[in-house]
């Protein structure tokens, strides 16, 4: 039988399927045990349920950056096959770019599951980033973007179109800091951001951007990481009202909130599991449900809903296991 991911999803089941939460660290320290907690955590969910990207763009001291990359190299190539890490190089425009790349993608490209690029302008700026990534010996590789400016906001289509790109992620305090003071700083707090017009339209256009093209909108920082309730809220109205599929962690305390908040309810696994084993049964022909039609769209949409699900540590019925258990990890 074919797989659902294969029937519903497509070209969408190779650039659309990320962990939810995307975890940034740039200290020795925090990348190490970030490391750690991934590996634990992956066990206990039977799971990655989140990325861990190493930072070199905000991590590394100034004239520290080779010693830096070189730390990350020697980190990322200490992970297990099971992990996905990442790393932030410094962006093109900056002296460190070349080097970033040829040590970072050239020593550990095989160990990485992407590179995030920041400060992106255009596309442009993702096809100088590509050709470096390639001169390194990682082709493979694909590509994360951060947004940060209204510029780049303006070419989020463009850039989301790339083959290469896999994710957008919006870059909130850069954004709000390019606009000369034309927008306050409150619209950097954790409900300023959800509300300042100009932010929610860059946030919108970011997701609207991703899901044209099949790729993956990830939420930026929430700085206020000892509040979990309202970290909690603000990943909710991420998830449900902004479109964002995943997002950034910035503190060990926010992963598991972030998990919580873009996992689907045990209500919501039931009535999905049901109707991909009946739609899997019909051969994906259109079925009647406890009274309503189901078909290939909805198929689609309730197959996403365990795909979240297992992306957070979801527990799933075991007809629905045999799916996961058939995916490559």
């Amino acid at each position: 039988m074919l797989h659902p991911r294969d029937v519903l999803l497509g070209a969408q089941a190779q650039t659309g399927l990320l962990p939810v939460c995307d975890h940034y660290s740039g200290v020795e320290a925090r990348m190490r045990k970030s490391l750690a907690l991934q590996a634990e955590m992956c066990e206990e969910f039977g799971a990655c349920v989140f990325d861990v990207t190493l930072d070199c763009e905000d991590g590394a001291p100034v004239g520290g950056e080779a010693d830096h990359a070189a730390l990350i190299v020697a980190l990322a190539s200490l992970a297990s096959d099971k992990a996905r890490v990442a790393v932030r190089i410094h962006p093109v425009g900056h002296p460190a770019f070349h080097a970033d790349v040829a040590q970072i993608a050239g020593k550990a490209g095989k160990k990485l599951s992407h590179i995030m690029l920041p400060k992106v302008e255009s596309v442009h700026d993702v096809q100088t980033a590509c050709k470096a990534i390639d001169a390194a010996g990682a082709r493979h590789l694909p590509l994360h973007v951060l947004i940060e400016s209204p510029q780049s906001v303006h070419h989020a289509f463009e850039i989301a179109a790339h083959p290469r790109v896999q994710s957008l992620s919006f870059g909130l305090m850069d954004f709000v800091a390019a606009h000369a003071g034309a927008i306050p700083s409150e619209a950097m707090g954790i409900e300023g951001q959800f509300t300042h017009p100009l932010v929610v339209r860059a946030k919108l256009e970011i997701a609207s951007a991703c899901h044209a093209w099949g790729k993956v909108p990830s939420h930026g920082v929430v700085t206020e990481y000892k509040d979990r309730t309202a970290l909690l809220a603000a990943a909710r109205r991420a998830a449900r009202e902004l479109g964002f599929t995943r997002m950034w962690s910035i503190h060990p305390d926010q992963i598991r909130p972030i998990l919580e908040a873009f996992a689907p309810s045990v209500h919501e696994i039931e009535v999905a599991s049901k109707i991909i084993a009946a739609g899997a049964r019909a051969d994906w022909a259109p079925i009647s449900f406890e009274g309503k039609l189901e078909d290939r769209a909805s198929y689609r949409y309730y197959w996403q809903v365990l795909e979240r699900a297992h992306r957070t540590g979801g527990k799933l019925p075991q007809e629905m296991q045999g799916w996961f258990e058939a995916l490559p990890h």
